[in-house]
Formats: structure tokens, sequence, C-alpha cells
């Protein structure tokens, strides 16, 4: 019987490397992190709802509804171009961070004889905030994602 010996010390060594291994070995993080693009602590995503307010900040805000995911400025007229203002609404459609959750419209007036007359807007300036908002909330996201 001088096998059950080695076979009861190869028993033993197995089990110490396997209980060495789950012990010490590199661990895999959870799929789930605190980084995840589906932020919801607010009731919108937390970066587009974040990216929104301060891609805005520069305007007077008349409105900002975390649970609802909307944001409404008043007009804003640049001290460069004083005869023209903007108005600008963001809403926030989804939890998850995807461009598609996103939707900016804007207003735009001008001057004429002292009446703040309705003006179309370039298409281009919406998307170019839109492209801003997406921007830094991938930013934020990317921020949290290296603490």
């Amino acid at each position: 019987m001088p096998v059950l010996p080695f076979a009861r010390a190869a028993l033993c060594a197995v089990g110490t490397l396997a209980l060495l291994s789950a012990c010490g070995g590199r661990q895999e993080r959870p799929k789930a992190d605190i980084a995840a693009s589906q932020v919801t602590t607010i009731g919108v995503n937390s970066y587009l709802w974040r990216a929104s307010l301060d891609a805005l900040s520069f305007m007077p805000l008349l409105q900002a509804d975390s649970a609802g995911g909307v944001i409404v400025t008043d007009w804003y007229a640049n001290p460069q171009t004083p005869g023209e203002r903007m108005k600008v609404t963001v809403s926030i459609l989804d939890q998850d961070l995807r461009a598609d959750a996103l939707r900016v419209a804007a207003s735009r007036q001008v001057n004429q004889t002292g009446q703040w007359v309705d003006a179309p807007v370039r298409a281009a300036t919406v998307q170019k905030l839109e492209e801003i908002i997406l921007t830094k909330a991938r930013d934020l996201r990317q921020s949290a994602i290296r603490e």
C-alpha cells in the first residue's frame, strides 16, 4: 500500500493549488462597473445630464427637470451680436448614453426695428450643440472609468 500515501499527498497538493489560485489570482472585474453607460440616479443618464448643463452654462436657465430630462434656457443674446438671440431646449430621452437619447431644439429671433422676429436656426447649429454635449458626456464617462 505504498501508493496510498502518494495519492493522499497528490490530492493535498492539488487542493492546496486550487485554494491558492482562487485566493491569490487576478480576479475578473464584474461586468457592471461604476462607469456603466446607464447611470440613472437622477432619472435620466447622468453623463448626458451633466454634459448638457455644462454645455449650456453660459445661458440663463428657465427649467431644469432631472427626473424628466428636460432643460430649457431663457433667451440669450451674444454680446458680439446683440441683434440676435437664441433659446435652447434639451431633452434626454433614455437612460443609456447613446446619441439617439439626446434631442436638442433651438429657437432664434432677430431684432428688426425694435421688435423680436422669429428667424430660422441653421441645422448645423443644433448639430454642433448635440456634438458638444455627446463629447462632454463621453469624456465624463471616460473619467469615471479611469478613477
